[in-house]
């Protein structure tokens, strides 16, 4: 069997078939091009430099495509890189499907699809629920396909719905706990918040961000949506309760600064903002314990302040629990 790039060890020889799921075109400081790679397959993705590309290269090396690479695992600053010797497109009856290395969420579409409608019959407010149904309606083919983000957390087909129902899951946690909040309005924030990467980015393999989402961005987006389907269904975009939701979708980033327009103002949306926090920070830790070796730290996560994790080397993800005794 074929190894995955995370099967290489350190200094160990790379040979085989990825997909290129990113591929730009850099200056270096002598003046030639060179292309910043990730190579990808469903164990995850590592990062790569292909000096002095020619024109030709990088016409050839373009993100989407599948190569052949022959190289060496290394690492550069704490983080896996590859160390390109070789690399080519593949040929005639080699593997060109990119959709045998795209990594895919834990759960299939039906399956979250079934669980995440039984949280929308939770939905009791009739404005959110009608909201909340026409949207999921919308763009349900891609709500249920797209991944979370391009790089960070939840970046595989299908991450975007299996994040929102892991945000479900703990905020149906939390109000069985506090039975002040909300729920109705949690869980249709939930299920809304990131809704706008349906438009932001352009789909599951090679992931970009379009001219919406660089110039736009999704919370903005999805709420023009929620505006859009107001309008549709005769629902007062000025009461309450529109308001209450759209808040909820404006405030989840928590800070100006990291895109909200407006910081949370009620109590549902400082915990969806929470959650949000919460399910993304775990997904990243899990993603890179799981690529690093029981007794080693993983690599850094920018995403997390530049900090890496140390995995115990009695590690219960894979059952390495300690004898009796120890």
């Amino acid at each position: 069997m074929a190894k995955k790039l995370f099967d290489y060890q350190l200094d160990e020889t790379v040979d085989g078939y990825f997909l290129l799921k990113d591929s730009e075109v850099r200056i270096a400081k002598n003046g030639k091009k060179f292309l910043a790679i990730n190579f990808q397959d469903t164990s995850g993705e590592i990062s790569a430099k292909f000096w002095d590309a020619s024109d030709q290269d990088v016409d050839h090396f373009q993100a989407g495509r599948v190569v052949h690479l022959h190289g060496k695992r290394e690492n550069y600053q704490g983080n896996p890189q590859i160390k390109i010797q070789q690399m080519r497109l593949t040929h005639a009856g080699e593997p060109q499907d990119v959709q045998q290395f795209v990594e895919h969420a834990p759960l299939n579409s039906d399956t979250m699809q079934e669980a995440i409608n039984q949280y929308v019959f939770a939905i009791t407010e009739p404005n959110w629920n009608r909201i909340v149904r026409r949207l999921l309606t919308k763009y349900h083919d891609d709500f249920f396909n797209y991944p979370a983000a391009k790089k960070n957390h939840h970046a595989f087909a299908g991450g975007l719905a299996y994040h929102t129902l892991s945000i479900l899951k703990l905020a149906q946690a939390v109000s069985e706990q506090y039975p002040h909040v909300n729920r109705a309005l949690l869980y249709a924030g939930a299920i809304l918040h990131d809704m706008g990467k349906t438009i932001e980015m352009s789909g599951p393999v090679s992931t970009t961000y379009t001219l919406a989402g660089n110039l736009v961005g999704h919370i903005v987006l999805i709420d023009e949506q929620i505006v859009e389907a107001c309008q549709q269904l005769k629902i007062d975009e000025q009461s309450e309760s529109v308001l209450l939701l759209r808040h909820m979708i404006l405030a989840h980033h928590g800070l100006l600064e990291y895109g909200s327009p407006v910081r949370p103002h009620i109590m549902e949306a400082e915990i969806l903002h929470d959650l949000d926090e919460l399910d993304a920070s775990i997904q990243m830790m899990q993603t890179s314990i799981g690529h690093a070796e029981p007794g080693t730290y993983t690599e850094r996560i920018f995403a997390m302040d530049g900090r890496n994790f140390y995995r115990p080397l009695h590690d219960a993800t894979k059952g390495d629990q300690p004898e009796q005794g120890d």
